[in-house]
């Protein structure tokens, strides 16, 4: 049910726009370069993941985009982990009772040209069927920023469910960005927050 009002408000929001240009990427004539403190950690996950990978020069408040590959994370830095296939997940959250929610991912999928699939369980009479299902689904138009073309997906699994997500292609490997729709951010924040993300995303290269 949350998926399908997910979507209404997504087509709502697209078509209730008017002349504004709230959430609408904009160029920018300043280069947009990683911030000097995360550099070396972004280049220890290139380095493992044997891809360039994607470091946020801007998170949304009240995230940090610090980023620790230790198996304890400073609270303000992001958590790493590297799956069987060589994926990998760098997760921001806050959470605060009573306040909300800001949940961020990014993910890269070495060679990988395809959507991978999750395996989802059953529920009732069927809760010990197990099927697969594509981890992102529900694709709802695509954006332009700079050299990374997007498409935004609506129906999500895994860490990036109830997120909305975008997925894209660089040098033959699977990339994705996501944010938590939950309160205090609706889907036209959400939306807005990940087009200036996916605008202050740049490209580190542990090999370069």
């Amino acid at each position: 049910m949350l998926a399908v009002l997910l979507a209404v408000a997504i087509a709502a929001g697209a078509s209730g726009c008017g002349g504004g240009d709230a959430g609408q990427p904009k160029a920018s004539a300043a280069v947009t370069r990683c911030p000097a403190a995360h550099i070396q950690g972004w280049k220890q996950v290139s380095r493992r993941a044997g891809i360039p990978v994607y470091c946020p020069a801007w998170l949304p408040s009240p995230l940090q985009a610090g980023i620790d590959t230790s198996d304890v994370p400073g609270p303000d830095n992001a958590t790493v982990s590297f799956s069987r296939d060589g994926s990998y997940l760098v997760s921001w959250i806050w959470a605060e009772a009573q306040t909300g929610e800001v949940h961020v991912i990014l993910r890269g999928y070495p060679g990988r040209t395809t959507i991978p699939t999750c395996v989802l369980s059953g529920s009732g009479t069927s809760a010990g069927a197990r099927h697969r299902v594509p981890c992102f689904a529900d694709p709802h138009g695509t954006i332009t920023v700079g050299p990374i073309h997007a498409t935004l997906y609506t129906v999500n699994q895994g860490a990036d469910q109830w997120h909305l997500l975008y997925a894209w292609y660089h040098g033959g490997s699977l990339y994705t960005i996501s944010q938590h729709v939950a309160a205090p951010l609706g889907v036209p924040q959400v939306k807005a927050d990940l087009h200036r993300m996916l605008e202050n995303l740049v490209l580190v290269d542990a090999s370069s």
